[in-house]
């Protein structure tokens, strides 16, 4: 009886042993499922937020780069355009007097452009009278020039090259006795007849077509007659728009022909000044053109 007693209780220690590790191994099992669940989960949701933060960081850097490809460029281009140098004009009892300082008040060294270191354009507001001077040194970055200038308002144009300086031609007001302190609209009509005759010398315009941001040739016929030599060259064209504004100074192609090339970027009206040399005069002919 008591031998059978213990072979009872062993058989149910035996199984209740193995139901215990049973028990245990279908534990661990589902605990370590669990666990490479939850870890791929986080794996997942990592490489998730690390790639979208990848994608951001790339989006912001292009954004960054957009900006920082146009800006500079357009910060440069602003840069390039400005000028470091400063004129200054006036006008005293038949003497033009022109102050030329840098942005540290001192006299920039002017290279010689076209036999002379300084071309002064002078216009009357309304685009009628046209002088060109060639002013003299007087020292400290003062220039001076004797002319007799009507009473009238004028934009003056200080045509320079400044060594290793950047420098813009810009128009300057500048109002002789009681000239208008406020410019009048000018009234300028584009010409249907491109052949002006002045002392009695004739000169014709003719152009390839005139439109913006292309090369534009400006053929001037002198009608046989070579003009003489001028500033080094067979002629010199001056541009202004109808405003006044935007001044263009253009020298022949060659030393032998009186052609010219330029580009406009603006559509509008523009009044073209030619200047040749005849028996020792220069005349300078005046042609209002239109550019489409």
């Amino acid at each position: 009886m008591k031998q059978k007693n213990m072979l009872t209780w062993a058989i149910s220690a035996i199984v209740y042993l193995g139901l215990v590790i049973g028990g245990y191994t279908v534990y661990t099992s589902l605990g370590s499922n669990n666990d490479h669940t939850d870890t791929h989960a986080s794996k997942t949701n990592g490489n998730e937020e690390k790639e979208s933060i990848n994608e951001q960081a790339h989006n912001d850097n292009h954004t960054s780069q957009s900006s920082d490809g146009e800006d500079p460029e357009h910060s440069d281009h602003e840069a390039h355009s400005e000028s470091e140098v400063v004129t200054n004009v006036k006008y005293e009892e038949g003497l033009i007097i022109i102050d030329v300082k840098d942005k540290d008040q001192n006299s920039p060294e002017l290279e010689i452009s076209h036999e002379k270191i300084m071309h002064l354009i002078i216009v009357s507001a309304d685009l009628e009278d046209y002088y060109h001077v060639h002013p003299e040194e007087k020292g400290n970055g003062m220039y001076t020039q004797k002319f007799d200038l009507p009473e009238n308002s004028y934009k003056v144009f200080v045509d320079i090259k400044p060594k290793n300086l950047a420098y813009q031609v810009s128009p300057i007001e500048l109002h002789v006795e009681k000239g208008h302190d406020e410019h009048e609209e000018n009234s300028l009509k584009v010409d249907i007849n491109l052949t002006k005759t002045i002392n009695e010398k004739t000169v014709e315009l003719t152009t390839t077509e005139l439109g913006i941001n292309k090369d534009i040739t400006l053929s001037f016929d002198t009608k046989g007659i070579t003009p003489e030599p001028y500033l080094g060259a067979l002629g010199h064209v001056v541009i202004l728009d109808d405003k006044g504004e935007k001044f263009v100074h253009v020298h022949p192609t060659s030393e032998e022909k009186t052609v010219f090339e330029t580009k406009f970027d603006k559509p509008g009206i523009y009044k073209v000044w030619g200047e040749f040399k005849f028996d020792g005069k220069v005349n300078s002919y005046p042609f209002v053109i239109k550019v489409k």
